[in-house]
């Protein structure tokens, strides 16, 4: 497919698919996320340890992060359409099956079998960005189609969080089941036929895989997903022992930190034309290093508590939108084979942070999830220069 010409004097107006796409990772986020979200009432209502119903983020995320690439090559040849809509389908059978699971011994596979739609329609709804829109509007379509993300953190999280309190995490989960079949019904209806995007031959991956730049990119999303989920896997019981808040508080809470993402998401994608790529992801991830640094100052009172989520607010989703749009950037050619891996490279940290979060927690170490979290953050930043400095001596050697 070709995508059509904007006119000169106007910015290309985002085709409706787009908006298709972006609910789609709306749902898919609130799906993700309403583990951490529910994680209090999940360890409660299946008699288990908190680290223990943490493994259900780390099962999942390690699913996403080994799956994104495997199934990037697997679903190379189908049409996006029919993909987009079978995995929206898939999500909402599962999640359903996981809102009925009797026991934490059938949630936990349940739960790695709902999480094969994420690992397929986040990577593959970015690839079919350069068949739906021009290249001059790439960056702010794939930053559009990832605000799903940041609109789920505002929504998605809180309202199950909100759920999980009042009425159990059952019904948190049966309502993303009910989200994703209208998502399935969106994507049939807006997607057009014919979206293919190039299938990755071994000359792509292989160029891919022998890119420092592009690989040290990657890995400085590896370490910001490792570097939050450490904390923000444990939000929820993080902010019971410390600030005791209700119900309503820590819905509060999420709708809060939530709200920022938002905002953060949608001034990274009006500028980032502008900032450039590099720029934008240094600046979301010295906002959440700014969080971390500050953490300690929020255990006494929830309004600086709140006043601290701001700075990693800003940055978190903004930070994932950023650099999916460096990724293409850099390599457009090779999109699909850098936004699988990138996928990939998200989850395998938050399986990473969920995992040393939980063994943390299990030697009495809560209160230093912030700490570890901090080193990591500004690991990913130390690399990040590196990569755009060696992206820098790649183009003028050519």
């Amino acid at each position: 497919m070709t995508p059509p010409a904007a006119p000169p004097s106007t910015a290309p107006r985002l085709p409706a698919s787009l908006w298709a796409l972006m609910l789609g990772n709306f749902v898919i986020g609130t799906g993700v996320m309403a583990v951490p979200g529910t994680l209090n009432d999940i360890s409660a209502s299946l008699a288990v340890s908190v680290p223990q119903a943490g493994q259900l983020i780390t099962v999942g995320a390690a699913l996403i992060g080994v799956g994104a690439p495997v199934f990037a090559g697997l679903v190379a040849g189908w049409d996006r359409r029919r993909l987009l809509t079978l995995c929206m389908l898939w999500y909402a059978v599962f999640m359903a099956a996981c809102a009925l699971a009797p026991h934490y011994g059938t949630l936990l596979p349940l739960r790695v079998l709902a999480m094969v739609p994420p690992a397929i329609f986040t990577p593959q709804a970015a690839a079919c960005v350069g068949l739906l829109v021009p290249m001059a509007g790439r960056g702010r379509a794939i930053t559009f189609v990832f605000l799903g993300w940041s609109v789920a953190s505002v929504l998605g999280m809180p309202l199950s969080a909100w759920i999980g309190g009042l009425l159990g995490w059952r019904w948190a989960f049966g309502l993303v089941a009910v989200l994703a079949l209208a998502s399935a019904v969106a994507v049939w209806r807006a997607m057009p036929d014919g979206v293919r995007p190039a299938a990755l031959t071994r000359r792509d991956w292989a160029s891919t895989l022998a890119s420092p730049a592009l690989m040290m990119a990657v890995g400085v999303t590896l370490l910001s997903a490792f570097g939050q989920f450490v904390l923000f896997s444990y939000f929820a019981p993080y902010f019971q022992q410390v600030l005791r808040p209700g119900t309503g508080t820590l819905s509060l809470l999420f709708l809060w930190f939530g709200a920022f993402g938002l905002v953060g998401n949608m001034l990274v994608s009006r500028r980032i034309d502008r900032l450039g790529p590099p720029r934008a992801v240094l600046l979301t991830l010295g906002a959440m290093a700014l969080s971390l640094a500050l953490w300690p100052l929020g255990t006494n009172a929830l309004w600086v508590q709140m006043l601290v989520l701001v700075p990693w607010g800003l940055g978190c989703f903004a930070c994932n939108s950023a650099q999916q749009a460096r990724l293409v950037h850099m390599a457009p050619a090779l999109a699909p084979a850098t936004v699988a891996l990138n996928t990939s490279a998200i989850y395998g940290g938050q399986a990473l942070g969920a995992a040393l979060g939980g063994a943390l927690i299990a030697q009495g170490g809560m209160l230093r999830l912030h700490a570890v979290g901090l080193v990591l953050m500004l690991l990913a930043m130390a690399l990040s220069t590196w990569a755009t400095r060696v992206q820098k001596r790649s183009v003028g050697s050519r």
